[in-house]
């Protein structure tokens, strides 16, 4: 910053040299991976699931003391409440309990709008809760989030005007929500000139239940431009296309001003 400040190296160069700080900061944390955000251009999120209310609490408590924001998945209703009493009582705290995505701030964290654009298409209303997963991840790392839910392949009318609107928007990435035999991703993807990322949710039953079939359906789908995360993985979908997203603005930000 020093270098920075006396006009000895630009800002690109600046930012770069904070980047590599933070990996090599990495072998040091005991615990928190705090650049994280710095480094990768995604924050450390909190995954509840497997840990006591307490472990949460007090995750979250440092987390949001070092970052200013902190960003919780799968949380029960016990975790959110223990989290409820532990943070400051100034604290903005943001609560879905349809997912379990619990986001803390302090009062005066903003997050930065990045130009980035990312579409979130849900095939039926029990795909919504992983979309919601996803859009939560992409918000709060500053993209603009279109959605159109319950647009699946049962009724593939319904898919048109909502995913003619996203193109027309031009978003940079879209995500593609889908349980039972998992078609929308591969749809999509066959209809659009942008990364398109599938989700299979556990939704289904039977021979291929809890996401089986959907994922292997992704997984073997013949349209090019189609990458899968894992079942359920919202958090996991949001993150990648916010790299995209991004990474995408960035590049039209740097264009724009040549």
């Amino acid at each position: 910053m020093e270098r920075l400040s006396k006009g000895l190296v630009s800002v690109e160069e600046a930012e770069r040299l904070l980047r590599m700080l933070a990996v090599d900061e990495v072998s040091n944390l005991a615990r928190l991976d705090v650049n994280r955000e710095l480094r990768k251009g995604i924050p450390e999120i909190i995954l509840a699931e497997g840990k006591t209310p307490e472990d949460v609490s007090e995750i979250a408590v440092k987390t949001l003391s070092g970052k200013g924001r902190v960003i919780i998945s799968r949380a029960d209703k016990r975790q959110i409440e223990v989290v409820k009493t532990s943070v400051p009582a100034d604290s903005v705290l943001n609560v879905d309990d349809r997912v379990g995505m619990v986001i803390v701030k302090k009062k005066d964290f903003r997050i930065e709008r990045t130009g980035g654009k990312i579409g979130i298409l849900a095939a039926g209303t029990a795909d919504i809760p992983v979309a919601e997963e996803a859009k939560i991840v992409a918000e709060e790392m500053g993209c603009e989030v279109l959605t159109a839910y319950d647009v699946g392949v049962a009724g593939i009318h319904r898919l048109f005007p909502s995913l003619k609107e996203i193109i027309e928007k031009d978003v940079d990435v879209i995500i593609a929500v889908a349980g039972r035999e998992g078609a929308l991703p591969s749809v999509v993807s066959g209809l659009v000139d942008v990364p398109v990322i599938g989700v299979p949710t556990s939704v289904g039953y039977g021979f291929g239940e809890k996401g089986l079939g959907a994922l292997t359906a992704m997984l073997q789908a013949c349209s090019l431009g189609l990458a899968v995360v894992n079942i359920d993985g919202g958090v996991a979908a949001g993150a990648v296309a916010v790299l995209i997203a991004n990474r995408a603005a960035k590049s039209r930000k740097s264009s724009s001003q040549r």
